[in-house]
């Protein structure tokens, strides 16, 4: 089966689909339909064509100087002559109501408008090269716009992807190698982290041939595929070698390594694959492609560390611990570090539990002031060229930096400049200019001042062709068959609360008669996108935390321990949430880590609450499991948490260091929002698997005392019927008084 995977993965890398590089938008959102009616309705905006923005500057000549336009006009000269530009438009051409919005306020650099034939994703394939051919000796270019920021994003996501796979695999063998004390026990592990990549790129390229899947989801396949790999082969390695020196023969090894290990492997890949599928709740933006692709990754994880693994295991036997290297010998069974940690937690677990909730909970309440905003332009680094022009093009040319809003008033039955309608649209321009922090409307019925709703409704009565010249290009650029688009310029920043409200007063306008009026812009897609996804996140987190329940109580028979896993989830992911936003919108660590502080991305909270609540039960399933082998075998809840993370504890702490790496190895990303991910994990990670793990599970779970395991009656007996949970081995006997395991009064037994 393994085999005939790798295969299907070989060929789903060399013949799969196109990854798009969409942001958040769903069609179903008001923004992106009055987009779409611009789109198809208006004239102008029926080229397929992309447009380059070129800042030409100099700090010792004008614009105006005859040096400065020369040496322009020898830059730009291969452009003109260069099939694939289909317009070419420099102060010096321009008509003069335009020629001074392409001059900079210190009149020292020049805006260059390059229109070409091809749409974005042709024309990245050659703009490299069209670039290229633009050069000066005598001035500073950089090129921007939509195109080369495009381009940027996709050249750097790539980059990322590359430098986190470079940096993280030498990281994680080392650790494994510290772990293991074994090359052989280490390499397998990386193996299957290695394969398990590679099934989840070639699936997700597989599933970019039917859906659109977002080039976002390559970077999350390779982080998730990569840990969630290393960490299930990295305990069913160590169960086995377990096994092993307790003196099973290979094959017994290797039945009781699947029956445990396995058993806890199968259902930790489940809880992360459900908490993958809190994205697929946000269908029509580009999580959900990512939400699909990690659970696919998770099961070929799973798949090759149940089927894949075990082959190699049952090859290599005994030979697993070949090549020591000189490590500390583990200290006998119930005398390590963990196990009198949780020895002395279970003590006084009040003490314990109290000051570090207190310390999560702390820890996450900057996310109290979240700002949420689709990221722009400020991901990129400031190093590239194309956010350089961008920042250059809103700090230094009028009206770059003014917030647009597009009103698009769309009259289905159609004939939109009827004179009615002509009147309706004049007395709604009269009312949206009238908003505060509006500067303008400009529009059909609000290009010149001096006319009166009379004069505007016998204007457009005649035939167009009739029309003022001037009033002919503004009929051209604003209406359509259906459609009359008014656009207000406003001088609030774009994701300011100003701007929002403005988008706000426009809905709440009363419209026009037999029309109905929508608003577009980046205003209008940030308040859709959060407020989409502030709709729908009840529901995904909702069905994440009933669905994980039932599968914890599949694996445990127990009602209580999901609810405390659960609860204890969600505290450690708002500190980790409350690090986000200290971090990434408050600044702090910026110079550091090297980026823009900018509101969060309504994405990154989604992305990492679906990837953090999985992660987070994939430990609590294998501590648990462990723990409830104990329980099953002695029937001592305080003996089993105590051996339970003995023996679970170091595994955990060396999977989560890996994972840490990995993860954090995506913290170098230049792309802010993959940056964000890969420290929001690292830091919920090694949060979990320290202060939770080994301080907050055993202090609760020596609270609860038997209670941990109890399940109502009928619960119970579905849960026997059912047969999830594993045949309770052999009971021991129990320690001698006084020993450092003994737990005092008996507790009950889980069979009573």
């Amino acid at each position: 089966m393994s085999i005939v995977l790798l295969a299907v993965s070989v060929v789903a890398l060399l013949e799969g689909g196109k990854l798009t590089s969409g942001g958040p938008l769903t069609s179903n959102l008001e923004s992106a339909r009055a987009a779409k009616l611009v789109a198809d309705d208006l004239r102008h905006d029926r080229s397929s064509g992309s447009t380059v923005l070129l800042v030409l500057s100099s700090p010792s000549l004008s614009v105006t100087d005859a040096g400065f336009r020369s040496a322009l006009d020898d830059a730009v000269a291969p452009l003109r002559s260069d099939r694939r530009v289909k317009m070419l438009v420099t102060p010096y051409d321009a008509p003069p109501e335009q020629a001074a919005g392409l001059i900079s306020r210190d009149g020292h650099a020049a805006l260059v408008r390059v229109g070409l034939g091809d749409g974005l994703t042709r024309a990245e394939a050659y703009y490299p090269q069209l670039r290229a051919e633009v050069h000066s000796s005598a001035l500073r270019i950089e090129g921007t716009g939509q195109l080369p920021i495009n381009r940027a994003f996709n050249s750097t996501l790539e980059s990322d992807l590359g430098r986190a796979e470079v940096i993280s695999l030498p990281v994680t063998l080392l650790l494994l190698l510290v772990i293991f004390g074994s090359v052989v026990a280490a390499l397998l592990p990386l193996g299957v982290g290695i394969l398990a990549i590679v099934g989840g790129v070639g699936a997700t390229l597989l599933l970019a041939r039917f859906s659109d899947v977002s080039q976002y989801a390559l970077n999350i396949v390779t982080l998730i595929g990569l840990a969630v790999a290393i960490d299930y082969s990295l305990f069913i390695v160590n169960r086995f070698r377990d096994e092993l020196k307790a003196g099973a023969g290979g094959e017994d090894a290797l039945a009781i390594t699947m029956a445990t290990a396995g058993r806890a492997v199968t259902f930790s890949g489940v809880t992360v694959a459900i908490g993958l599928s809190a994205m697929l709740f946000y269908q029509g933006t580009f999580m959900a492609s990512m939400g699909a692709a990690g659970a696919l990754v998770v099961g070929i994880a799973v798949l090759y560390a149940l089927t894949f693994l075990p082959a190699l295991l049952a090859a290599v036997g005994g030979r697993v611990e070949r090549l020591r290297l000189p490590v500390l010998q583990p200290r006998p069974e119930g005398q390590g570090m963990w196990s009198r940690l949780a020895q002395r937690v279970m003590m006084r677990p009040v003490v314990v539990l109290l000051p570090t909730l207190g310390f999560l909970l702390l820890a996450g309440t900057p996310f109290l002031h979240l700002r949420m905003a689709n990221g722009d332009v400020e991901m990129l680094p400031p190093r590239l060229e194309a956010r350089q022009g961008f920042d250059r093009l809103l700090r230094d040319f009028p009206g770059q930096d003014s917030t647009l809003f597009n009103v698009v008033v769309q009259y289905p039955a159609g004939d939109p400049l009827a004179p009615g309608r002509v009147g309706d649209q004049y007395d709604l321009g009269r009312r949206l200019a009238a908003v505060p922090g509006v500067q303008a409307v400009r529009g059909l019925t609000s290009a010149d001042p001096s006319l009166s709703r009379a004069d505007y409704q016998r204007l457009y009565s005649q035939p167009v062709s009739q029309l003022p010249p001037e009033i002919q290009t503004l009929y051209r650029q604003s209406a359509g068959s259906h459609i009359v688009l008014m656009t207000l310029t406003s001088s609030r920043a774009a994701s300011s609360d100003g701007a929002r409200r403005i988008v706000d007063a426009i809905r709440q306008d009363p419209g026009v008669p037999g029309g109905r009026v929508l608003v577009t812009g980046q205003t209008a897609f940030d308040v859709d996108v959060i407020r989409f996804i502030q709709g729908r996140t009840p529901l995904a987190v909702g069905f994440v935390v009933l669905v994980t329940c039932l599968v914890f109580f599949l694996l445990t028979g127990s009602v209580v321990l999901p609810l405390k896993a659960v609860l204890m989830n969600l505290v450690s992911i708002s500190a980790s949430f409350g690090a986000l936003v200290w971090i990434f919108q408050d600044g702090h660590l910026s110079h550091l880590l090297g980026f823009t502080p900018q509101s969060i991305d309504p994405s990154i909270p989604v992305i990492l609450f679906s990837i953090v609540f999985g992660m987070s039960m994939d430990y609590e399933v294998l501590l648990v499991s462990r723990i409830q082998e104990e329980w099953r075998r002695t029937g001592d809840n305080r003996r089993a948490v105590a051996t339970g993370l003995e023996r679970s504890g170091r595994l955990i702490t060396g999977a989560a260091a890996i994972m840490v790496a990995v993860f954090a190895s995506f913290g170098l990303a230049e792309v802010v929002i993959i940056k964000a991910i890969g420290i929001g994990l690292a830091i919920a990670v090694a949060l979990d698997a320290t202060v939770v793990r080994a301080l907050i599970v055993p202090a609760v779970m020596r609270l609860l005392g038997p209670a941990n395991w109890w399940a109502p009656r009928p619960l119970a007996w579905l849960h026997r019927v059912i047969g999830a949970g594993a045949s309770p081995p052999r009971r021991e006997p129990r320690p001698a008084p006084g020993s450092l395991l003994d737990p005092g009064p008996t507790l009950a037994s889980p069979s009573k």
